[in-house]
């Protein structure tokens, strides 16, 4: 076993997600000072794939809704493993907060990185008075928009002293290297259409039901439009459902699950993230770094990524009418689309590299750390 601390990583599982991805990219890329594991609360998935060989992974099998056979594995887990400090994730995962002080774990980082359709503005009592109440066992909130930040100070009282934001970050070596022509005989995706499209996990709260209406509504105007839409999830066949009723199969294409997701954004000529609530999205992120102007809501971390009328355009959620405006703005201005598509790569490059994050999560476990400059309070 390596003497370095280690960052025992909790979360819910490994399928397919932008907190996942975030992660990955995170542990793959640490530098020497820390060891990282990963726990499951659930079990693996598909990123697991993507991880360095060495990085080590865990399952706790939790059961759905309360399990505290979960809480006492994890604690067990904990125990043999040492960790210096646990960083847990979102609401699936706070039960790694109790788990980590009754292990004797000395720092513990819970970080909260977006919400679920179900209560997409934090509004959920009891879920907040849990935060509340645990909050002195947590030596660190970490939030990856200020939106977040200012719901967990404002809306859930927790220390604003408490409290930071550390923004996702993308790999930008990862994208842009693809030709639109090559990617698309790839993907097999026509050749000369003007291609919208989004990735995520096909879930309530990315709304791609939305965007369908949308797009069906700007096709009369834009017969050579044509949308792709990447990930998977619980919608699928609602949505591949919702696509014939709409009488636009011939125009839309269910990507699925894709660990390519560089050559599938360089197939698009243009990015829409319709989503209900966001905490900070690395699919946006990703598209900028590929060099496409985004269509996205202003909800979340989003206003904090897209700069409205420089680097996309900002609508409210759920306005289909505002969002096939957007769409169709892009699709009928090549020199705009082109210009913000530009100004996007440069944004990405300047403030969301993907080593500035790390940098700065490293920065943050070696203060808390109790062998470093600064301990928990």
């Amino acid at each position: 076993m390596s003497e370095r601390p280690v960052v025992a990583h909790v979360i819910h599982s490994l399928a397919t997600g932008g907190l996942e991805n975030g992660v990955v990219n995170l542990v793959n890329i640490a530098g020497p000072e820390f060891r990282h594991v990963i726990v499951c609360v659930t079990g693996a998935g598909a990123m697991r794939a993507r991880l360095k060989p060495d990085v080590e992974v865990f399952s706790i099998g939790k059961r759905p809704g309360n399990d505290l056979g979960a809480v006492w594995r994890l604690v067990k887990l904990l125990r043999r493993v040492g960790p210096a400090i646990v960083h847990s994730r979102n609401w699936a995962a706070f039960d790694a907060v109790p788990a980590a002080r009754l292990a004797r774990v000395p720092v513990v980082v819970h970080g909260e990185h977006g919400r679920e359709v179900g209560d997409p503005h934090g509004r959920n009592r009891r879920r907040n008075r849990v935060r509340r109440v645990l909050a002195p066992l947590i030596t660190r909130f970490v939030t990856v928009s200020r939106d977040l930040e200012r719901w967990l100070v404002e809306d859930v009282r927790i220390p604003a002293r408490k409290v930071l934001t550390i923004h996702n970050g993308v790999q930008l070596d990862r994208f842009g290297r693809s030709s639109a022509p090559e990617a698309r005989r790839e993907l097999g995706l026509p050749a000369e259409a003007l291609i919208v499209g989004t990735v995520g996990r096909l879930d309530p709260v990315k709304d791609q039901a939305g965007l369908l209406r949308s797009f069906a509504a700007l096709l009369p105007a834009h017969p050579d439009a044509f949308l792709v839409l990447a990930g998977d999830g619980p919608c699928r066949a609602d949505l591949a459902r919702l696509i014939g009723e709409l009488g636009v199969g011939r125009r839309v294409q269910l990507l699925g699950d894709r660990p390519d997701v560089p050559l599938v954004l360089s197939a698009m000529d243009l990015f829409v993230l319709p989503s209900i609530a966001e905490g900070m999205s690395n699919t946006v992120l990703e598209a900028m770094a590929t060099g496409l102007a985004v269509v996205a809501t202003r909800v979340g971390g989003n206003p904090e990524l897209v700069e409205d009328g420089v680097t996309g355009r900002l609508v409210e959620p759920q306005d289909p009418g505002r969002l096939t405006e957007a769409i169709a703005g892009y699709l009928e201005d090549s020199h705009v689309r082109a210009v913000h598509g530009k100004a996007a790569r440069q944004r990405a490059t300047e403030h969301f590299g993907l080593e500035r994050m790390c940098l700065t999560y490293t920065d943050l476990y070696s203060r808390l750390h109790p062998g470093g400059a600064t301990g928990g309070d």
